[in-house]
């Protein structure tokens, strides 16, 4: 029982240390998407802001579903 509690928390440590370094990787590229933002060096229309976040909300409710619905689950009517 103490090794399969110390593999729990091997992997635990993992998904902690690779989740913080993905996700600060993607906030910081967010921020940098930002810079785009002004006007005086850029021209852009409010459809193409609109693209660029819509495709940014899909993945992102796509990804996190990930962590919520089991993807081998049985089919029931």
């Amino acid at each position: 029982m103490i090794i399969m509690e110390k593999e729990t928390e091997q992997k635990s440590a993992r998904f902690k240390r690779l989740a913080t370094k993905r996700t600060n990787i993607i906030l910081d590229r967010i921020r940098i998407l930002g810079n785009c933002a002004y006007r005086g060096a850029y021209e852009y229309s409010e459809a193409e802001i609109n693209k660029i976040f819509s495709e940014i909300d899909r993945l992102l409710k796509e990804t996190k579903a990930k962590f919520h619905f089991p993807k081998n689950k049985e089919f029931k009517l």
